[in-house]
């Protein structure tokens, strides 16, 4: 019901409804039909009245805020137990994606971006330093049998792709702004020579 009260629908059929309260007082509908013509006019601008917008993809952004902000702290929790860079290249990461999230709207206006940030923020980021925070201190610091590179080394070749991956939607999110900085750079160029 209160869904109701602020729907489009609603809000048509009182704007109509109140038409007919104007009619009313300015004399062209009298009589005891003037809530009757209320009424109908109500029912006619709420069937003729459009249906709200269907939003099914919620803006989540300040929860991939939260959940970024909550793995970064917990990393602050474990940095001892991490390989010597692995930090520095989580906070680079959360860095990159932090400005994107500042800006919900035109997160919200691109959703592959949206889905690739909300992929490395939920799934990937935390699965590549979860997996090696699990592991005991002593094998993940092993280089393994056969020359196959240690857990901490294959952290840090995860976290790289990460850094990249992170790098390359930043590179997508912001080429309308890019292209809109080339466009007055190109604009002052060309009135600098017609003075």
């Amino acid at each position: 019901m209160m869904r109701y009260l602020g729907s489009t629908k609603n809000l048509a059929g009182c704007l109509a409804g109140f038409v007919g309260v104007v009619l009313y007082l300015v004399g062209v509908v009298g009589g005891g039909y003037w809530l009757f013509v209320v009424a109908a006019l109500y029912a006619a601008g709420a069937l003729l009245a459009p249906p709200d917008r269907v939003h099914l993809v919620s803006d989540d952004s300040a929860e991939l805020r939260t959940e970024l902000a909550s793995l970064l702290s917990k990393l602050d929790e474990h940095h001892a137990r991490m390989p010597e860079t692995a930090t520095d290249r989580v906070r680079r990461i959360g860095e990159a994606l932090g400005g994107m999230l500042d800006r919900p709207a035109a997160l919200a206006a691109n959703p592959d971006l949206r889905h690739a940030m909300t992929r490395l923020v939920r799934v990937d980021l935390p699965m590549s330093v979860e997996t090696y925070l699990n592991l005991p201190w002593w094998f993940a610091a092993k280089r393994r049998a056969g020359g196959e590179p240690s857990a901490g080394e294959q952290l840090l070749a995860q976290l790289e792709l990460l850094e990249l991956e992170s790098h390359r939607i930043a590179e997508r999110f912001y080429a309308n702004d890019v292209n809109q900085q080339d466009d007055q750079l190109r604009y002052l160029r060309e009135r600098d020579g017609e003075t």
